[in-house]
Order: C-alpha cells, then sequence, then structure tokens
C-alpha cells in the first residue's frame, strides 16, 4: 500500500484523538528503542508538547489508507540545515519502508526550503550497547549520513539530562544534500 507523508496542518493539534494517537505511537516505540537509558516512567513526548510542535507546522505524519504508521519532527536548524527527530515508525509495519520514506520526506522539506544540509541527534550509551542504537547507527549511515560531532545530552537539553538511567553521548549526524 502507498504511503503518504504530509505535514500535519496546524488544525490538527486541536484533534485530541489525532494528538493522543500519536503521542502513543512515538511513546511506545521510543520505550523500545531507548529502553535502558531513561529512568522508570520517562516519556519522549506529551501530548501538550506534540500538539504544540503540530500549531508549528514541524510534524509531518505518514500514513496508508488514512491511518497513521509513523511520524518525524522537522524543523530549520541554522540558516542551511534542516534537523528531523522523533522518527517513528509503527512497530506492526516495520521492514515496510516507512523510516525510509519519512527521512526522504524530511530531506525533500529542507531542499525545498533552500537548505543545504539534514541533521538528526541519537542519543547512545556511553558504556555498552543497545541493539536499537546500533541498528539506527548502522542505517543512517547507509543512507548518507555521517556523525560529525558527539557531545552530551546536557550540553543540548540540560532540562533531560537528569532523567538517565545511564551515562550517554549524543551523537549529531548530518547529511548533505544535493541540489
Amino acid at each position: 500500500m502507498p504511503i503518504t507523508i504530509d505535514l500535519l496542518p496546524e488544525a490538527s493539534a486541536a484533534d485530541d484523538a489525532l494528538v493522543e494517537r500519536l503521542a502513543g505511537l512515538v511513546n511506545s516505540v521510543y520505550e523500545t528503542s531507548e529502553a535502558g537509558l531513561w529512568v522508570a516512567d520517562a516519556r519522549r513526548t506529551n501530548e501538550r508538547d506534540l500538539a504544540e510542535l503540530i500549531r508549528r507546522g514541524q510534524v509531518g505524519a505518514a500514513t496508508t489508507d488514512g491511518v497513521i504508521v509513523g511520524a518525524v519532527q522537522v524543523r530549520q536548524f541554522d540558516d542551511t540545515t534542516g534537523l528531523f527527530g522523533m522518527l517513528v515508525a509503527d512497530p506492526e509495519r516495520r521492514g515496510e519502508g516507512i523510516g525510509r520514506e519519512l527521512v526522504a520526506f524530511t530531506e525533500r522539506w529542507a531542499r525545498e526550503r533552500g537548505l543545504t544540509a539534514m541533521q538528526l541527534e541519537l542519543l547512545v550509551p556511553r558504556a555498552w550497547s543497545h541493539p536499537s542504537k546500533q541498528f539506527l547507527q548502522g542505517w543512517y549511515e547507509r543512507i548518507g549520513y555521517r556523525v560529525v560531532r558527539t557531545t552530551s545530552l546536557d550540553e543540548r537539553y540540560p532540562e533531560l539530562a537528569p532523567q538517565l538511567a545511564t551515562e550517554c553521548d549524543l551523537l549529531i549526524y548530518r547529511k548533505d544534500l544535493p541540489g
């Protein structure tokens, strides 16, 4: 089935069922993909914050036959670079190319705005290997992203650092976009 990806219109922020569905999808995917990185009951997002991102025009939703099967946050990072994050695909639909399509969507979004690069951040444990993170590192590299910087969560998101259950690095990946 074809995947359609669009930025959610601002009015979608008032659709409680949609926002709840998206927040649930994001939190369930991150609960698995970041298991062991965060203290108990930590959540990637909540309905209020997600609704605000939608109001700002920063949430792309992937749908198949009108059903949400994935999402991504996208925004302009600086004068030349876009940034994507909160990339999720419905676990029941893994292997169908949803993640790849969402990344391609963010790259098109950036090029349409005259940006020449795309960036993402990946949190990884410092002292041990996390299978989901290892998979993502390899996947991002296969689609052209390269680590350009390693930093700490405290530097970029000091409000989140106290919620970590283990020491982590924040890998900054970047990809130059062809014109």
